[in-house]
């Protein structure tokens, strides 16, 4: 019998500590498929957070470095040219990399630095117990604006993709979701392509992942899905926001 499904080499068998319906797991294994396609595990180190991804570490088999809150761009940076040879990625929640670590993310984009961000956006602070997030929505409830986000007290919310394409150092950007079969499939293509991109010397990719909270959003896992549809991907349009080298091959 011919197997047609099965784990990637590149994931542990750690059981994964995240909440129901959380879609960390999903994200989780399509960076492990990238790495299975592009043969790339065995020379390759991620860069855990600080946030629910803290324990992303137990999850790959690949070499791992714990970074503070915030700061995994810049220790990917150290990581990568420490050693060209290897590819790095950094595996970020919102409120690590647009909140404490805006200032690593947007100048390792500025420098256009060989490496490879995973940018989870569930637009809350999850492990802390849900608090307003960078990303989250205007009239949001959290447990830090139970009257839903102010934008005229607190201000709207990042768009990293939008923000990044900016830079002239940027090399690929893009947000996908995993709301659904469609989305994951277009989410697999996009986070292969970053990779591929630091393998082949392209310099800064990131893809932005809208994921779901369900414990924090206060939402059954299902109804976390709908959210995402009619709510988040709305605020945060999917697509390609930055593609340098694709406009440089089109000229």
């Amino acid at each position: 019998m011919s197997m047609v499904f099965e784990k990637p080499k590149a994931l542990t068998s750690a059981p994964l500590h995240y909440c129901p319906g959380c879609t960390h797991g999903i994200i989780h294994r399509l960076v492990a498929e990238a790495m299975d396609s592009l043969d790339i595990t065995g020379r390759t180190i991620g860069v855990a957070s600080v946030g629910c991804s803290v324990f992303a570490y137990n999850y790959f088999n690949c070499d791992m470095v714990q970074a503070a809150h915030g700061r995994a761009p810049a220790v990917a940076t150290g990581v990568k040219r420490a050693d060209p040879s290897k590819i790095v990625f950094t595996y970020q929640g919102d409120g690590d990399l647009a909140s404490i670590g805006t200032a690593e993310t947007v100048h390792s984009a500025a420098r256009g630095e060989n490496i490879t961000i995973i940018f989870v956006n569930n637009a809350i602070y999850g492990m802390t117990g849900g608090q307003m997030a960078p990303t989250s929505l205007p009239g949001q409830v959290t447990q830090t604006s139970p009257y839903g986000r102010d934008v005229n007290t607190v201000g709207y919310p990042v768009r990293i993709c939008e923000l990044l394409a900016t830079l002239d150092g940027t090399g690929y950007v893009e947000r996908v979701a995993v709301n659904n079969v469609k989305n994951v499939r277009s989410a697999k293509r996009a986070i292969e392509k970053a990779f591929r991109n630091q393998v082949e010397g392209k310099g800064f990719s990131l893809v932005e992942v809208i994921s779901t909270c369900p414990t924090n959003w206060g939402k059954t896992p299902q109804d976390a899905l709908k959210w995402v549809e009619t709510d988040m991907i709305p605020y945060y349009p999917l697509g390609v926001y930055k593609d340098k080298y694709a406009k440089e091959a089109a000229k």
